[in-house]
């Protein structure tokens, strides 16, 4: 299984697995990253130029795999744990630490910089349990109870808020 660079698992024995589509992807199969950012990497951008900015992974005919691209990057942008499954309650202008957590996939090993960027979504009871164990983000797994607790918590302020209260009302309330 894949480790970070402290030793501890992230989950995936192959982070491309569970990778998407690249960020740098437009809808028309071309590369954004070489257009928006030459300046990175112009050997790369000129490449791109000259086949008019198509990705050479979406290229039906090309022979590229994600990894194979120096600028690849696919965050997940889904706002639920890709293993349990909880949605994310956020509450806005609150403190409270959000349930899910960016969770990399992706490492440099052997002292390397990291090359690609491969993310997705674990709720904190996923992500502690990922990290400290043997547990593995394609587990089928229901949410902690804990979780649960926590996500139903946050509904339950969120119907509060959106109840219709007027300002007299809401002014003589906190008196």
């Amino acid at each position: 299984m894949e480790k970070t660079p402290s030793g501890t698992a992230v989950g995936v024995d192959d982070p491309y697995e569970h990778a998407g589509l690249c960020d740098h992807l437009t809808d028309e199969g071309n590369c954004r990253y070489a257009f928006e950012h030459p300046e990175h990497d112009p050997e790369f951008a000129r490449e791109r130029r000259e086949e008019e900015f198509r990705c050479p992974v979406a290229d039906p005919d090309g022979d590229w795999e994600w990894s194979d691209c120096p600028h690849y990057r696919c965050r997940n942008r889904d706002r639920e744990c890709i293993r349990c499954g909880l949605e994310e309650r956020r509450m806005a202008h609150s403190d409270e630490r959000p349930l899910l957590e960016e969770h990399h996939l992706s490492y440099a090993g052997g002292g390397e910089t990291l090359s690609h960027e491969i993310t997705v979504y674990l709720c904190r009871w996923c992500h502690a349990k990922v990290h400290k164990s043997w547990a593995r983000i394609d587990d089928d797994v229901n949410p902690d109870p804990e979780a649960i607790a926590e996500a139903e918590g946050r509904r339950s302020k969120e119907q509060v808020e959106t109840a219709f209260e007027t300002a007299a009302e809401r002014y003589e309330r906190e008196k």
